[in-house]
């Protein structure tokens, strides 16, 4: 969730660039994001239950910072055990994609092995990652920019190793319910042991099955707060045990009390940039 420190509107911040056409690689969302300000921009990314690679094509410097200090440029994976990182630029024009897990698994081999957290595609794709970087600044628009990124996917996705049908299942039914799942129920399903599931879960999707859900319910209670949904209202909903509960889960998740997120901009740019969450998807 890109976010800037004032109370402009995405509109106002940035020129935003979106796909003639949806994906052909389910799971798979882009957007491109041009500052409309040559001034310092500061950016808080929220957790989001997506994978997401952000490919800067300014002249500037653009970095990404997480919880630990670690400090990445060009084009960095944000994986879904991340967390809350931040970025900083100026001039920003930047290509976002948004990636279920389960794509992720299979394009970006090597993701998971970071424990799912903040990493260059450099490290991911090699050589690859600088080729494809180039043909993306050379593009003359930003369709075609999403069409080079469209088929650099697809071409590791037909090569890559899909996630066991298990996990892709589990994850599934995680998206279904809206993060209100049990995962012991899940491993009965899938004929797992909650030992096995674990493992492999988070072996190929970065985050165990538990916090996994608790991500998938946290982004939609957080899009409802911001709809006008009051507190009390969301957490009935969305499966939370009371309204301390969803305090508690906003805060770990973004810093803030669900007031706070309800009143903030941070979440204007999805009706625009995200409006079909493709990445949300099942490959």
């Amino acid at each position: 969730m890109p976010t800037a420190q004032s109370a402009h509107t995405a509109s106002e911040l940035w020129d935003i660039a979106t796909p003639a056409r949806p994906s052909r690689l389910p799971g798979v969302s882009m957007a491109a994001f041009s500052a409309r300000t040559t001034g310092p921009v500061d950016l808080d990314v929220v957790p989001y239950p997506a994978v997401t690679v952000a490919v800067n094509l300014s002249d500037g410097l653009l970095t990404v910072d997480d919880s630990t200090g670690r400090r990445l440029g060009g084009t960095v994976v944000v994986g879904l055990a991340a967390g809350c990182v931040h970025g900083r630029g100026q001039d920003i024009e930047c290509l976002q994609l948004r990636l279920s897990p389960l794509v992720a698994h299979t394009v970006l081999a090597g993701c998971t092995e970071s424990g799912g957290a903040l990493v260059s595609l450099d490290d991911l794709w090699g050589r690859e990652a600088g080729r494809t970087r180039e043909r993306l600044h050379a593009a003359g628009s930003w369709q075609e920019r999403f069409a080079i990124a469209e088929a650099a996917l697809g071409r590791r996705h037909e090569a890559g190793r899909p996630v066991d049908p298990e996990v892709a299942f589990v994850w599934g039914r995680m998206l279904a319910h809206r993060g209100g799942v049990r995962v012991e129920q899940l491993a009965t399903e899938v004929g797992w042991s909650r030992k096995r599931l674990w493992s492999r879960f988070r072996s190929q999707l970065g985050l165990t099955p538990k916090r996994a859900a608790q991500l998938v319910r946290f982004d939609h209670a957080a899009h409802r707060l911001a709809a006008g949904h009051s507190a009390a209202l969301v957490a009935a909903e969305i499966g939370y045990a009371d309204q301390s509960h969803l305090h508690r889960d906003v805060v770990a998740f973004t810093g803030v009390t669900p007031t706070a997120v309800a009143a903030a901009p941070w979440l204007a740019v999805d009706d625009i940039a995200w409006a079909a969450p493709a990445y949300l998807s099942e490959a």
